[in-house]
């Protein structure tokens, strides 16, 4: 007879079992499979549940089967959690390799926070006004490139591009503004077809869950070439993501209501109860922490960003990423950029006893989060963490 076990849980856990996170965990010398995350411990689900759609290198083979289906799983998972499982279907989270937990069909990134576009605007413009007169009109954003999404803890190498020098020409070589951004980001589970946009009301048919995101941004490369298009190499060369996916149902406690907005939105942005959630980031630079962005104070809502981003049309898929955009709040220790933080570069940030302003060779960022759980406590989103080689 095969031996069994239970799963104990840290009563301040932020991964309880009104949590249960889903994420692609490679056991050793094993291959990746589907797993959930009960405290220190990742459950195999394809043993856990005697079900081969969890046999997956990644998330999208459940995702795509729909909020029913998701329901059910989850139900089925706290079960198994609460009761004896098998010894093989449990491991130590420290002992198994984290995997992308989706396979990205697409990418979106938004600039979805006042706090943030304002303080922009003030580092560029400082004798204009910061917004332009399309922000307060609808959510901007940028396409990505799903390919360059990477799991949380992978190194990253320097950007190279062109660079604007003094005399007004360009050279060419590594960035020197490299930079973060931490974000929130949204799972496409069930897609939708060409031609037929998603209402706000229709937000969680298809969103499957969140998970941390740090959008890297090469700042000195990216202000040469938006002028006048928007990102691209500055942006495109590596995007983090969480290894764990927090369902949405695990954050019904964090839902609260939606900032004003004005002017009213157009009538496809219109949302009958309005809604954001409660999220608190936290953003360490070699172990040092800087900044406690906010979400609740982002603009525009989830829902609205999905809107917009299928309202001329365009079709969504499985494992489709979009993200909210770099999250700031009002004060300095709440920016969610350095290039904020250090005001352009013009007001250095201490770490560790030394003036920083954008990040060296070598440095480390981790940025976490926390929300309110079901049942009380706070549930704990997975960290996105990433080195600069």
């Amino acid at each position: 007879m095969s031996s069994r076990v239970r799963i104990e849980v840290p009563e301040d856990s932020g991964f309880g079992l009104t949590h249960l996170p889903y994420g692609v965990f490679r056991p050793s010398g094993g291959v990746p499979r589907v797993g959930a995350r009960v405290g220190d411990s990742v459950i195999d689900l394809a043993v856990a549940l005697d079900d081969p759609m969890f046999a997956q290198p990644s998330l999208n083979a459940f995702m795509t089967q729909g909020p029913q289906c998701w329901r059910e799983v989850r139900e089925r998972v706290r079960a198994a959690a609460e009761s004896e499982l098998p010894a093989a279907a449990v491991h130590s989270v420290r002992a198994v390799r984290s995997d992308l937990p989706v396979e990205v069909a697409d990418y979106v990134d938004f600039y979805a926070s006042l706090d943030h576009a304002t303080a922009m605007g003030r580092i560029f413009r400082p004798d204009g006004e910061p917004l332009l007169p399309n922000w307060r009109h609808l959510p901007v954003g940028y396409h990505g490139r799903a390919g360059t999404v990477v799991v949380s803890g992978t190194e990253l190498g320097r950007p190279h591009g062109q660079r604007r020098t003094d005399s007004g020409a360009p050279d060419f070589g590594p960035s020197r503004r490299l930079d973060i951004e931490a974000e929130l980001g949204f799972v496409v589970g069930v897609g939708s077809p060409l031609g037929r946009p998603i209402p706000t009301g229709d937000f969680g048919e298809h969103v499957f869950g969140v998970a941390l995101v740090n959008d890297w941004s090469a700042r000195d490369i990216q202000a040469w070439e938006a002028q006048p298009l928007g990102p691209f190499l500055g942006k495109s060369f590596a995007t983090s993501l969480s290894a764990w996916v927090t369902p949405l149902e695990a954050l019904a406690e964090a839902r609260i209501a939606l900032p004003p907005q004005y002017p009213e939105p157009l009538p496809y942005l219109s949302d009958s109860a309005p809604w954001s959630l409660d999220i608190a980031l936290r953003v360490e630079w070699n172990g040092q922490l800087v900044s406690t962005p906010p979400f609740s104070r982002m603009y525009w809502s989830p829902a609205q960003l999905l809107a917009h981003l299928t309202v001329n049309g365009a079709s969504t898929r499985t494992g489709d990423l979009f993200a909210s955009g770099t999250i700031s709040g009002a004060e300095r220790g709440e920016r969610g950029s350095f290039l904020e933080l250090s005001w352009g570069g013009t007001e250095p940030v201490e770490v560790n006893g030394e003036s920083r302003t954008f990040l060296a060779d070598g440095d480390e960022v981790v940025i976490s989060a926390s929300a309110p759980a079901v049942g009380g406590g706070r549930l704990t989103l997975g960290e996105v963490r990433g080195r600069i080689r």
